[in-house]
């Protein structure tokens, strides 16, 4: 059986997509469970500080892990998919009339929109960084901390699907 060999391109889309965004899925699993269930009636005051602890770690995480999905997107992976020549993604999709929308509207979102996504998930790792263990007593904050945890996700999540779509009609070679 021959070895899997991938090239620089391949390599720095996997990145992007698979490496990145499997850190930033566990990172919002986990956070979201553990902002969920900041609440007086179900932990003790240790268990607090443990789930407080482990919910830094995890949000700082998809936050990092966001960051690093739109950085090496824009800088990296997104330059090859837009280069002017005929055999570019870009060109292949604005040549087919059945598939141009993909680059009006999926790559906007995923150039423009998607970077709300890491800027959310910094306000949240800023959020439960700043109120810590407190945050069990702040319930507004704490649902607003969800809110913007969930937007972040949703926001990536469109990308990601956009990007796999994308990828899937006019594949970077």
């Amino acid at each position: 059986m021959a070895p899997v060999e991938l090239t620089d391109r391949e390599l720095w889309t996997l990145i992007h997509g698979m490496v990145f965004g499997a850190v930033f899925l566990l990172g919002f699993a986990g956070g979201l469970e553990g902002l969920y269930s900041l609440r007086p009636r179900l932990l003790s005051a240790e268990g607090v500080r443990d789930r407080v602890r482990r919910l830094k770690v995890g949000v700082v995480a998809m936050a990092v892990a966001a960051w690093g999905t739109v950085l090496t997107g824009t800088w990296i992976v997104y330059p090859w998919y837009r280069e002017d020549i005929p055999e570019s993604p870009r060109s292949l999709l604005l040549a087919n009339p059945d598939l141009e929308e993909w680059h009006h509207f999926g790559m906007e979102w995923k150039e423009h929109v998607a970077w709300l996504s890491p800027i959310l998930a910094t306000v949240v790792a800023f959020i439960v960084i700043y109120y810590g263990t407190s945050l069990i007593r702040h319930d507004r904050v704490r649902k607003t901390t969800m809110l913007l945890f969930v937007l972040a996700f949703l926001f990536a999540a469109v990308a990601g699907l956009f990007g796999a779509l994308i990828t899937k009609a006019a594949p970077l070679v």
